[in-house]
């Protein structure tokens, strides 16, 4: 668990190579998925991968959390067990967990994390993780700033609380969403959602009248917390949870590089806080969030329901606004930007709308046209015949920033920590005593001989230059200290050797210093659930995981939907994104509307696309939205998905749109 006054900031990594650059960026945390069991199909890495991340990581005292967070069968207890060793052993910090059958595996007392899919959303569920034994929960993406201070005032110090500050998001609450499972076989809660929620889709009001027709009407903008950082610390959060363990290097870099800046200023500020790992980033570029993959920017629920976190339009990224077409030939098009101090580059990726498509534009070569105007002349990669609907006045977004996307495929940060450094006399030489600004000291001597300086003003300067040199290594120098009698002559290649075995040592130091939390007990008795009964929503798949709720006072225990034991109609996927509320359908907002009279049921809606049809029940108390359907007959009647027989499956799988999450 985190200090109260600790704030972390945690970045996702789809490799070990991308999570040793989000921790030279600034992240104190890591969370990365493990050989198997994650719940990003095609994230995985080697325990090896792992370790090594491991190790880079605690010379800074961040840590690393692996993701085991998909429901297991039966058969993929004992594997699961298994990597859960390998991965303690091999120094993970905490994994994070969905399955609750995994507490009542015999495993190493290694650290919990309780994942978003256990869709954390009451003080009484949060404070019951706490108490079962985990350390840190992540609370769903929905929830307000004061529903998180309730939380975090009801759980008191029992867990650190993680939210989401930035990235993609389902438009189902975490672990309530079976519409993939339902027709294609792959469960979002195994790790392999096949993204319906990304497809264009056509609203029907009870009356069979459109509302909206072929929009991407189930696909959210992305969460972007930037505005909300300090308000979300007094409510209570202490973890900031970057989402994209799919992203790619440049993405990760970013968008870790833009929170840290944020996190600092905050911390510069208030000095009650500080931050949960080691060290100093300095940032050889400017981050930029717009300039990431993002599908426009939403806070979500946060500050409360807006009519406007949909995307839904398009799930692509069309980038951010860059000018307008000025001029179009049969080789080439003018545009003129709409900042004349952003400059084109040779590959820039541009995009226009064609009615409701996005068409992309590779700019093969560009030209400044008019510098003093901000005309650039672009020649595409495609044929000028191929752009149909380029004219004119046509908006242009650029969604690949050549220039800027170049400089993060170099070395783009560092990350040093304060050291001082002390220069002491010995009965046979000298030793040079290095602690850093977490207290490690390690000390290296040399026999040596020593002789006075013959200019002792130059003596004293070259001696303090050359113990500064820290250069590649992970110090700085804060200070350099001669604490000798007088000015001793020592030849330089004596001192460069003694500072570098300083350096060794107290990086020996720094890694032997860390100390790995240990997995908190669960309270004695048991604390209960706050429920008697669960749903197949509860998503418990295993014996184990029915075991754990049966001893925490549940009596009626459902299998999960990946059971294949719902044949009719469920809520597919339970939402609180409402369409009656985006397109002013909703009954709170006609309520004292003039020539409305009495009360405004919301009746159920029909959503399609393709050959698919749901049916959209409001529930209006708690605000929410449920899509209802049934799981085809060809998936009700295969067996239920294992690490053994997902093969019998993948003819299903849609080919990847690229926009995954």
């Amino acid at each position: 668990m985190l200090l109260p006054h600790q704030l972390e900031l945690l970045a996702p990594a789809k490799t070990a190579e991308i999570g040793r650059e989000a921790i030279l960026h600034g992240a104190d945390a890591v969370y990365i998925g493990g050989p198997g069991f994650g719940a990003r199909h095609n994230a995985a890495n080697s325990v090896a991968d792992i370790a090594g991340l491991v190790e880079f990581a605690h010379r800074y005292h961040a840590r690393i959390f692996v993701t085991l967070n998909t429901i297991l069968h039966d058969s993929e207890l004992e594997p699961a067990r298994q990597q859960i060793i390998e991965l303690y052993n091999a120094g993970v910090d905490a994994l994070i967990v969905q399955d609750m059958g995994v507490l009542a595996l015999d495993i190493p007392p290694i650290q919990l994390h309780a994942s978003t899919q256990c869709d954390i959303r009451t003080p009484e569920k949060a404070a019951f993780l706490a108490d079962a034994g985990f350390s840190q929960v992540v609370l769903a993406r929905e929830l307000g700033l004061g529903k998180v201070k309730q939380i975090s005032d009801y759980m008191g110090d029992r867990a650190t609380i993680e939210y989401f500050i930035h990235g993609a998001l389902c438009v189902a609450f975490s672990g309530q969403c079976n519409i993939s499972h339902a027709h294609t076989g792959r469960s979002a809660n195994r790790g392999d959602c096949s993204q319906a929620c990304r497809l264009p889709y056509t609203l029907t009001d009870q009356n069979g009248r459109v509302v909206a027709f072929d929009k991407h009407l189930l696909s959210m903008k992305d969460n972007d917390q930037t505005n909300n950082l300090e308000a979300l610390i007094d409510a209570g959060v202490r973890s900031f949870k970057i989402e994209g363990r799919y992203k790619d290097m440049q993405y990760v870099k970013n968008i870790t590089a833009h929170y840290r800046l944020l996190l600092d200023k905050i911390m510069a500020e208030r000095s009650e806080f500080a931050p949960a790992s080691s060290g100093r980033t300095e940032l050889f570029f400017r981050p930029n969030v717009d300039k990431s993959f993002h599908r426009g920017h939403t806070d979500y629920f946060a500050t409360g329901r807006k009519e406007d976190i949909g995307a839904f339009d398009s799930p692509k990224y069309v980038g951010v606004p860059l000018g307008t077409v000025t001029k179009v030939t049969d080789k080439y098009f003018e545009l003129e930007v709409a900042d004349q101090n952003d400059a084109m580059s040779n590959g820039d990726g541009l995009n226009f709308m064609k009615k409701r498509e996005v068409i992309g534009v590779q700019a093969n070569t560009v030209e400044a046209a008019n510098k003093a105007a901000g005309i650039w002349r672009v020649f595409p990669n495609e044929m000028m015949s191929e752009l149909v609907g380029l004219k004119a006045g046509t908006p242009i977004h650029r969604n690949r920033d050549h220039a800027w996307e170049q400089a993060l495929t170099k070395k783009s940060a560092e990350r040093k920590i304060g050291a001082w450094l002390s220069l002491n006399e010995t009965s046979s030489g000298l030793a040079l005593t290095m602690t850093d600004a977490d207290g490690c000291t390690a000390t290296a001597q040399v026999e040596l001989a020593l002789e006075v300086a013959q200019n002792a003003d130059k003596a004293w300067s070259t001696l303090s230059d050359n113990l500064a040199k820290l250069g590649n290594t992970m110090f700085y120098a804060e200070d350099v200290a001669l604490n000798l009698s007088q000015p001793w002559f020592a030849p330089a290649s004596v001192i460069n050797a003694l500072r570098r075995e300083a350096v060794e040592r107290l990086e020996a130091a720094r890694s032997a210093a860390w100390v790995r939390p240990e997995r908190k007990a669960e309270l004695n008795p048991p604390p209960v659930y706050p429920e008697d009964t669960l749903s197949f929503l509860g998503n418990v798949y295993n014996a184990k995981a029915r075991e754990f709720y049966a001893k925490h006072g549940v009596k009626l225990i459902a299998a999960a939907y990946e059971a294949h034991e719902e044949a009719g109609e469920v809520p597919l996927m339970v939402t609180k994104h409402c369409l009656r509320f985006s397109f002013n359908l909703c009954p709170k907002q006609a309520k004292g509307v003039i020539g409305v009279k009495g009360q405004i049921r919301a009746e159920p809606m029909t959503l399609s696309s393709g050959s698919e049809s749901y049916r959209l029940e409001f529930d209006c108390k708690p605000c929410e939205m449920h899509v209802v359907g049934k799981m085809k007959s060809h998936i009700l009647k295969s067996p239920p998905p294992t690490t053994a027989n997902a093969q019998t499956i993948t003819f299903y799988k849609s080919k990847p749109d690229g926009y995954g999450h």
